[in-house]
């Protein structure tokens, strides 16, 4: 059995002109899950459909649970699960005739498919719903079914491609639980997101991909620290005088203080030991009040926005 659920080596592809990826070189071990990061047209979903069997590579190759994914495409389509960026269910259909009908495709018997749909509506909290046609469910409870119809053949890879795009922040909360469950159950995931917190809360490590290449890859402690240390965050009870404040902290830093709209500074920091005692001694000596002032960690975000650039969006 292979030691790693995925073993990308020096992939490249190309669309005529475009170069959509460039040297790809990625492993995930097996029950891991993996946020694949990055600007529109950075190369995410073109990884994802050379995993998937879907795209050949120019050059390079990918394994999934030991198995090439151009020399061995059958036995990889049985590996994995994959829900694209949108639904690919039949809204005619009602849930349950949704779920039988894939795994009818996956050569289950009548009596084993109606079982296999059963066991994926309850595991979705879809039961109640089970005999009502797609159309009639809510965004959220149609990407509940089509994850669970990636599901019916109980795949030890799953990819999900941006799977809530464009749920509300309940439905999006219930979807991660259910992923956490499926990743409890041993299932290695390979997730790409528009929402960089979804990767935050679900991702055990984070691939970031701009123009084809990885530009960082690593815990999300270690995407942030990698960019810079903690802030030092301090407002001002007279905002007037920020630039005053701005001048104070500055050598207490380790980087430029940033300005909000709020008059909030906020100063990057390397090294945090009595910063707080520092920064309010340097404060009260110049006459400044300090409204508040704490330390804190630099979102991903913040992260990703340095690593690609403010001009572009995931």
């Amino acid at each position: 059995m292979a030691e790693n659920a995925i073993v990308i080596e020096g992939i490249r592809k190309s669309f005529g002109a475009v170069v959509a990826l460039r040297e790809i070189h990625l492993t995930i071990p097996k029950g891991r899950v993996v946020g694949l990061l990055g600007p529109n047209g950075a190369g995410k979903t073109t990884i994802v459909r050379i995993l998937a069997t879907l795209l050949t590579p120019d050059a390079g190759s990918a394994k999934i649970e030991g198995y090439d994914v151009v020399k061995d495409a059958h036995v990889v389509r049985q590996l994995i699960g994959l829900t694209g960026q949108f639904t690919a269910v039949d809204e005619s259909l009602t849930g349950r005739e949704n779920l039988v009908m894939v795994a009818r495709l996956y050569h289950l018997n009548q009596q084993e498919a109606r079982k296999r749909a059963e066991d994926l509506l309850a595991q979705f909290g879809l039961t109640d719903a089970a005999d009502r046609q797609l159309k009639t469910y809510s965004g959220g409870m149609r990407r509940r079914i089509d994850i669970a119809a990636s599901l019916i053949n109980r795949p030890p890879v799953l990819f999900l491609d941006e799977p809530t795009t464009g749920l509300d922040p309940q439905s999006r909360t219930e979807l991660w639980q259910i992923i956490r469950g499926l990743v409890a159950a041993g299932t290695t995931l390979l997730l790409t997101t528009q929402y960089l917190e979804e990767a935050d809360q679900l991702a055990n490590s984070i691939v970031v991909i701009n123009h084809g290449r990885i530009i960082s890859h690593g815990t999300p402690q270690e995407i942030k620290r990698a960019v810079g240390g903690d802030l030092l965050s301090v407002q001002l009870a007279d905002d007037t005088r920020t630039l005053d404040a701005v001048r104070v902290l500055t050598p207490l830093g380790s980087g430029r203080a940033h300005i909000d709209q709020a008059g909030q500074i906020e100063l990057p920091i390397a090294n945090t030991a009595g910063i707080l005692s520092r920064a309010i001694r340097a404060l009260d000596e110049a006459h400044l009040e300090v409204a508040d002032i704490h330390l804190r960690h630099p979102t991903l975000d913040e992260a990703f926005l340095k690593l690609v650039g403010p001009q572009n969006n995931i």
